[in-house]
């Protein structure tokens, strides 16, 4: 595995990418969330590149519009969809033997693909979407499904039962959570449905990732058909997988979807 700086054009613009070669067939296509440069936070898309590369798929993460090393004016993640089709019609020309991408984001990355239609990509590995509206009133709390959740996983643990006997819990603190839980779920947000439609109109195979212990996944859920089948759980993993036996499944995640 090598690992290979390119830049591409979008437009009049010039836009910032870096590939890990490998010889498969299939490649993943990594669509940085937020604000981030293309490694990542701490680091973790680059990798994650290399672990794929590793596998046998060659990967390409680029620096949108504004962002890193990328020219251009930063627009947000609702504006990526040239973005993400200049950098796929630039993976394909590096690496010509490839027939077939996976699309991967995390967050308002995977948000920008379900946006985007997949934006040309063959399959989709859609990580914790974020569904938030700017200013909404999701914005600042949990959604009352995932406090119940979390208060019943509270319930199943010892050392939580004794901390509530023994004085160790704010009771107002508690008294507002549980009202919090018993309110109605908010309807889907407008960004929700965008995604949904987005979504729709994508023929390829999907995958929806989801960090059990994330608030933006959980937000997702709440707003999204629990019964989904594309749905995968994480188990007790945050919003960046930062422990190695997430990493490992986010990892097993997509090696599948590029196996398939």
């Amino acid at each position: 595995m090598t690992r290979l700086s390119h830049t591409f054009g979008c437009g009049s613009l010039t836009l910032a990418g870096t590939l890990d070669t490998a010889p498969g067939t299939a490649g993943l296509l990594i669509v940085s969330g937020g604000n981030e440069v293309r490694s990542g936070a701490f680091g973790g898309q680059a990798e994650l590149a290399a672990r794929i590369a590793r596998a046998g798929f060659p990967v390409f993460r680029f620096d949108r519009r504004g962002i890193g090393d990328s020219e251009g004016e930063n627009r947000g993640f609702c504006s990526t969809a040239k973005d993400i089709a200049t950098a796929l019609e630039a993976f394909r020309a590096m690496v010509p033997q490839i027939s077939r991408v996976v699309g991967f984001g995390n967050c308002d990355a995977a948000s920008a693909l379900m946006l985007a239609s997949g934006a040309g990509c063959d399959a989709l590995a859609l990580s914790n979407p974020w569904t938030i509206e700017q200013g909404g009133e999701d914005a600042d709390r949990l959604p009352p499904a995932a406090i119940r959740s979390r208060y019943i996983e509270k319930l199943k643990n010892p050392s939580e039962i004794g901390r509530l006997l023994s004085g160790g819990v704010n009771l107002g603190r508690l008294a507002r959570g549980l009202i919090q839980s018993l309110k109605p779920a908010t309807p889907p947000s407008t960004l929700a449905g965008e995604m949904h439609n987005g979504l729709a109109g994508f023929a390829g195979e999907v995958r929806i990732l989801l960090a059990a212990a994330d608030r933006t996944a959980q937000v997702f859920e709440s707003a999204w058909d629990k019964g989904d089948p594309r749905i995968r759980r994480c188990e007790g993993a945050g919003h960046a997988y930062v422990e190695p036996a997430h990493r490992e499944w986010l990892a097993m995640e997509i090696l599948a979807a590029l196996r398939a």
